[in-house]
């Protein structure tokens, strides 16, 4: 029902554009609540769509449209030339679904209960997959690093630009041919291993007719609603005092994950955390491996290309940190409310670490990667 209601500012953000030429912070406030309600559309229309074509096309079909939302608003920022606010948006996204989704599911569903069960198989897949993440992500940092030591020396800020940009079509090519036969793996030859518990679907199934009109009014809509969030986000920066990074790390990717949370929190209420935990953890490998490498086929496309090289050592930091205490939680098989807590308090920390940051827009691989290495070598 809130949901529904929430529906009213698509209209009203438009009015402001469009008629009333409203100032940029009430546009971009206004589309971002409009965002949430229309990727709730999407994923029950995703949802009628598979629960009438079987478990291993309708298990594509969630992983298809499971991340558009966020896709079409990335693509939007892009067509801005704000490289650095996807790239912030797709960390925020992993954060956000690993830590702020899975904390919230495991602590909500925890009212009531001891602890609560689930697959330690599933999740241990889940598990090294997010290591994959760790280190698809880690390397073009590195390797933008290791380029501006003397004894690699590119020769100049444009060869290295290139040698980025290669590596991270690379990368990208191996990230979506993995994610796709991982796909292959849990939904085809070793289904059986992965299963989970099949939920029945609630209430009538949409005519296909039905649910095929929302998935594409949905996405049009996302992507006028998009639009206008991009347009207005550099002002909106500006009036808020707080950079476009901190907006596109936690406002824009709460936004496209919203729907997400909510799912998650709901099946963990019923008792199904296992399903709840292969949403929140299943999307964060779906961001990056999948959406993230999509980006930057798509950013070549549209003439604003951007590479996989993460230039805040806070962002490699953090992502290094989802992997670990994830599988640190999920590891046993079993989950308690406090584990709960620990998830949310990580995803705190980090947002108030990225809120008082001030990142002065460097280019693309700056030399502040030096200082993850000197970190990381110190550990």
């Amino acid at each position: 029902m809130l949901m529904n209601l929430l529906l009213i500012f698509i209209p009203i953000s438009l009015l402001l554009e469009y008629v009333l030429r409203a100032p940029p912070l009430w546009v971009f406030a206004t589309a971002t609540v409009a965002i949430i309600p229309l990727a709730d559309w999407l994923r029950k229309a995703t949802e009628q769509v598979a629960a009438r074509a079987g478990p291993t096309i309708g298990g594509l079909l969630n992983v298809t449209f499971g991340n558009l939302a966020e896709l079409i608003i990335a693509i939007f920022v892009l067509l801005g030339g704000n490289a650095t606010v996807v790239k912030a948006q797709i960390t925020g996204s992993i954060l956000g679904n690993a830590l702020l989704g899975l904390g919230l599911a495991i602590l909500i569903g925890s009212f009531g209960r001891s602890r609560q069960q689930f697959s330690w198989r599933n999740a241990g897949q889940l598990n090294s997959m997010l290591f994959l993440l760790v280190i698809a992500l880690l390397i073009p940092a590195l390797f933008d690093y290791t380029e501006r030591l003397p004894a690699f020396l590119a020769g100049d800020e444009l060869a290295r630009s290139n040698l980025d940009e290669h590596l991270s079509l690379g990368v990208a090519a191996v990230l979506i041919i993995v994610y796709l036969l991982n796909l292959v793996y849990t939904l085809v030859t070793h289904k059986d291993v992965f299963a989970l518990e099949e939920e029945p679907h609630a209430g009538p199934l949409w005519p296909v007719w039905q649910a095929a009109a929302v998935l594409l009014g949905g996405t049009a809509l996302i992507a006028l609603e998009s639009e206008l969030l991009s347009g207005a986000l550099e002002a909106t920066s500006h009036t808020l005092g707080l950079s476009p990074f901190f907006l596109g790390i936690i406002v824009l990717a709460v936004v496209g994950n919203f729907a997400e949370y909510i799912a998650g929190s709901y099946f963990a209420r019923q008792g199904k955390i296992g399903l709840a935990i292969n949403i929140a953890v299943g999307a964060t490998i779906q961001v990056a491996l999948l959406t993230a490498p999509l980006l930057v086929l798509i950013s070549y496309l549209i003439g604003q290309p951007m590479n996989l090289v993460f230039s805040s050592p806070l962002e490699m930091v953090a992502i290094v940190a989802v992997a670990v205490i994830v599988t640190t939680v999920t590891r046993d098989g079993e989950a308690t409310w406090f584990e709960g807590v620990l998830l949310l308090a990580v995803y705190l920390l980090l947002a108030l670490a990225f809120y008082f940051v001030t990142p002065a827009a460097p280019p693309e691989g700056t030399a502040a990667i030096s200082d993850l290495c000197t970190l990381a070598l110190s550990v």
